[in-house]
């Protein structure tokens, strides 16, 4: 019984002091013990909102899609994340051919790049944005 109480001892004491090494950087222990904080990219400028567009349309819709009269607003910095969020309107032809009218969708850029889309929402906001043809 005495050797079972010592062995739980002993392992308690492992485990409490091999917790020390993994004290946030803000802990009250030595500072070599805390893990070293991960340094955020700095934010990356907001794109060229036009020109990924224009460059990326068949990203952003359908070719057969047919998108005419395109239009995008300002990019807004995505709250998850380092990209960038741009809401796009366009005239768009359905698959049978008969017009749906204007689309609206929301964009994600990141690095230059258009890396999702999907279509835009009343969360969105996307119809009080001030729209520019491409």
């Amino acid at each position: 019984m005495l050797r079972i109480i010592a062995h739980a001892a002993l392992l308690a004491g492992a485990l409490a002091l091999g917790a020390c090494g993994f004290a946030d950087s803000r802990a009250p222990v030595p500072e070599f013990m805390r893990i070293k904080e991960v340094e955020q990219p700095p934010p990356e400028p907001p794109p060229d909102v036009k020109r990924v567009v224009r460059e990326q349309m068949d990203l952003v819709f359908l070719t057969t899609s047919n998108p005419r009269e395109v239009h995008v607003a300002p990019p807004r910095h995505e709250p998850r994340g380092p990209g960038w969020t741009a809401c796009v309107r366009a005239q768009l032809t359905s698959a049978t051919g008969g017009a749906l009218g204007p689309q609206t969708y929301i964009v994600t850029i990141n690095g230059g790049k258009v890396v999702d889309r999907r279509r835009a929402e009343a969360i969105d906001t996307c119809g009080t944005e001030t729209y520019e043809p491409i």
